[in-house]
């Protein structure tokens, strides 16, 4: 991942979609590019918030505190207003 500055927020970039437990609460903005090219931009905490019961679900979220996507964002993020 690297940042960058846009509108004089920082912006994490990324190769995948990720929602991390670190980075709940800092309000960070993420652009995430997929295989296809296509670039999606969301704001971890909405997306965290949208997703959490999900998360807390999930083995891989509970033992490393992480989740990624490589292809898409979720189908339950999809059509929402993530910024």
């Amino acid at each position: 991942m690297s940042n960058s500055k846009e509108n004089g927020t920082k912006v994490l970039k990324s190769k995948r979609f990720v929602v991390r437990l670190s980075l709940v609460g800092k309000n960070q903005v993420i652009e995430f590019t997929n295989k296809k090219g296509d670039t999606i931009t969301y704001n971890h905490d909405k997306v965290y918030s949208l997703m959490k019961d999900k998360l807390e679900s999930l083995n891989c979220f509970k033992k490393y505190k992480s989740y990624t996507a490589t292809n898409n964002i979720p189908m339950v993020l999809r059509d929402k207003d993530l910024v």
